[in-house]
């Protein structure tokens, strides 16, 4: 796992989740390979039709000389199917769906690949409700290991 969104799940509702090839240079890639990305603050949406990664930081490659370098937080282009594309245009239209990058990890062949959600956004008390039912399987658990 080269890099993930462990808070997405705590503030967004997600209703379906689909892989999507992602668009890098070489230094990205090794800099991604070196585990010290952050998609914390990332989201997926439309530019010129296609789909696109903003605000996903990946750190400059420190090997690499100045002039190979690339820029930290530049939109990155994802690869879907049009069919996909199509129905992620349609949900993004709707209101309060969001588009995010639950992770980012490298596939068995090699390839580069985000994990994105289609998201609703969570309101505080739903995300109180969850943080209860959480710590309650953690208890109940804790309570059924000690029982034996």
């Amino acid at each position: 796992m080269a890099a993930q969104n462990r808070r997405a799940r705590f503030d967004y509702f997600i209703e379906d989740t689909m892989e999507a090839g992602l668009i890098l240079t070489g230094t990205e890639v090794k800099s991604l390979r070196g585990g010290r990305a952050s998609i914390n603050e990332a989201y997926a949406g439309l530019k010129n039709g296609e789909l696109y990664l903003f605000n996903a930081y990946i750190p400059e490659y420190g090997q690499a000389g100045r002039w190979l370098q690339h820029e930290t937080k530049r939109p990155r282009k994802l690869l879907v199917h049009r069919r996909e594309l199509s129905k992620l245009m349609g949900a993004i239209k709707q209101k309060g769906i969001t588009l995010i990058p639950m992770s980012v990890y490298f596939n068995d062949r090699g390839i580069a690949k985000v994990e994105v959600g289609l998201a609703a956004g969570k309101k505080k008390h739903d995300k109180r409700e969850s943080e209860k039912e959480r710590t309650w399987q953690r208890d109940k658990a804790r309570l059924m290991r000690d029982r034996g």
